[in-house]
């Protein structure tokens, strides 16, 4: 089945997003990014206005994660607004939306794309778990390499006593640019398969990383205002 798609990602990213959409076309590429703060406090209304406005008609994420894609980039002072703005508020909306199972849509796939300056980052090798036996590929999703809106639902459920996770116990999809490019579609159906069959535990994370004041309402934008008696 062939699924449209949203592609959020940062803006030194944008060769591969080019990329991506030369090779999917643009009938199934959808939807623009994130470009402007929605000024409000009603969860609910944010969430329906990125789907309705930015994200309509895709079913599926694409989250390009680049050097610039952590949890830890940081922030940088606005004059606009007097404030420090979190470099990551629009990509973590994006991926918020994602999650968002509201009225006029359902709740999209999520497929992170790990971009080539990243594979040293993130990959780290193989092991044989010495509980259950099976060979684990070693993995570092955190906040080093990604927003938590990732890395917090790709180890959602441990499917062994070791602690270690398989594709069972996720909501998202990871894979290499260079794999993806090849074959988009068996990875983006990937994704959204996954996110059918986690249902349950989709919903039950959802409910917490929404609710997180954090990252989801207005200190999400500004850490600290600028303090004025300053010299």
């Amino acid at each position: 089945m062939s699924h449209n798609c949203f592609i959020s990602f940062k803006k030194e990213d944008e060769y591969y997003k080019k990329e991506i959409l030369e090779k999917l076309g643009a009938d199934r590429i959808k939807g623009r990014s994130l470009d402007k703060w929605i000024e409000s406090e009603d969860i609910d209304y944010i969430m329906q206005v990125i789907r309705s406005q930015y994200m309509k008609n895709t079913s599926v994420t694409l989250f390009l994660i680049g050097k610039h894609s952590s949890e830890n980039e940081g922030f940088e002072y606005s004059s606009e607004d007097n404030c420090y703005n979190n470099k990551q508020n629009f990509i973590i909306r994006e991926l918020k939306a994602t999650f968002y199972d509201g009225k006029g849509n359902r709740r999209s796939g999520l497929l992170g794309i790990v971009l080539p300056d990243m594979y040293d980052a993130i990959y780290g090798g193989s092991y044989i778990c010495s509980h259950c036996g099976e060979k684990i590929n070693t993995v570092r999703i955190n906040s080093q390499t990604v927003i938590r809106e990732f890395s917090e639902n790709y180890y959602l459920s441990p499917n062994c006593e070791s602690g270690h996770c398989d594709e069972s116990g996720r909501f998202c999809v990871l894979v290499k640019y260079d794999d993806f490019i090849k074959n988009p579609d068996k990875y983006i159906d990937k994704s959204e398969c996954v996110i059918k069959s986690n249902v349950n535990v989709v919903t039950l994370f959802f409910k917490r990383i929404i609710n997180d004041n954090i990252n989801i309402l207005p200190n999400e934008r500004c850490k600290h205002e600028k303090n004025n008696t300053n010299n």
